[in-house]
């Protein structure tokens, strides 16, 4: 954190605490002029405001509050870069090795403690990884056709998937505008399972341009989105359909292909299926092709690592191939 930052932080936590106390002290005393006890000359609906003083208790209560909110930043970190008088920290950032102890060792640990450090993420995620380890090492020397049979892999892939993946896609795979649904068979970059891992570690980018970057006019647009519905096997209506092929001869084809199936190489959609993934209304399709679309699916193969992607892959084709 910038020194900036960690000076504004620190006024502003400062202010806060102390803002706090004074109101406290200026409210518990009897600064109206009105007798305590005494009407303060405020009624409504029968209820008449007295000059009653904070209880005691709940002034008490909030004056502990403060006490241990300054004991706790004094200890811990809270105050910008400061990292209290404790040095706790929530990872081994402080720690290496030291007169000859690997930091990952119970002798670290234990020093890190005498000394008042602590190591707290850094030892539960070694003891995840101790546990854990050989049972993703064995699936990832298993072959996904074979791991989307064992039932346990699936069950620890769905566990990853709501853990990483169910903030875009949700916690059924079903998606929502802008995400692909994962259950419906629909692949824009193809379903094979090689397929569906090299999506999930490297990640896609998806983006249709404005007008299919196309010398289409706005005037066109109307037209191309019906034909579009038309595509889709809705109902349309006809002539203008007619108009908006003469568009989408422009050059849309040369990602949807001449029979608008798609291009699984390119990330192109197919248009012929009336699946959506930024919505199938006449408005939501002819946004779409005006103002173009752009999709980011991030890479995952440095945050899980390509053992535990190798059990999502095998959770996500399950999905759609039950």
């Amino acid at each position: 954190m910038s020194s900036f930052w960690s000076i504004w932080i620190t006024v502003l936590t400062i202010v806060v605490i102390v803002g706090c106390f004074v109101l406290l002290r200026i409210v518990s005393k009897n600064n109206t002029g009105v007798e305590e006890g005494k009407s303060m000359g405020h009624s409504f609906d029968g209820i008449e405001e007295l000059n009653n003083p904070l209880p005691k208790w709940w002034s008490y209560l909030f004056y502990v509050t403060i006490v241990f909110g300054v004991i706790y930043l004094a200890l811990y970190p809270g105050l910008g870069n400061f990292k209290g008088f404790l040095g706790w920290s929530s990872a081994n950032q402080s720690i290496g090795t030291e007169n000859g102890i690997a930091a990952d060792s119970k002798a670290a640990v234990e020093l890190a403690t005498k000394e008042g450090r602590w190591v707290q993420y850094d030892q539960e995620v070694k003891r995840a990884d101790e546990k854990f380890g050989p049972i993703f090492k064995a699936y990832a020397e298993t072959p996904l056709d074979e791991l989307v049979k064992n039932e346990e892999a699936l069950k620890v892939g769905g566990r990853l998937f709501l853990h990483n993946c169910s903030q875009c896609h949700g916690s059924d795979a079903r998606g929502s505008k802008g995400f692909p649904n994962l259950t419906d068979g629909d692949w824009l970059y193809g379903g094979e399972l090689a397929t569906i891992k090299t999506s999930i570690m490297n990640g896609r980018h998806g983006m249709m341009p404005p007008k299919g970057g196309l010398p289409i006019e706005d005037s066109e647009i109307k037209g191309l989105a019906e034909y579009v519905t038309k595509l889709a096997g809705r109902d349309h209506d006809e002539a203008l359909a007619a108009q908006g092929q003469g568009s989408f001869m422009k050059g849309c084809f040369a990602c949807h292909g001449m029979d608008a199936t798609g291009n699984k190489m390119m990330g192109a959609p197919n248009l012929t299926n009336n699946i959506w993934l930024y919505g199938g209304s006449r408005g939501s399709i002819e946004q779409s092709i005006k103002n173009g679309r752009s999709g980011v699916m991030p890479a995952w193969k440095d945050v899980l690592g390509e053992e535990k992607v190798h059990v999502i892959t095998a959770y996500v084709y399950s999905l759609s191939n039950k």
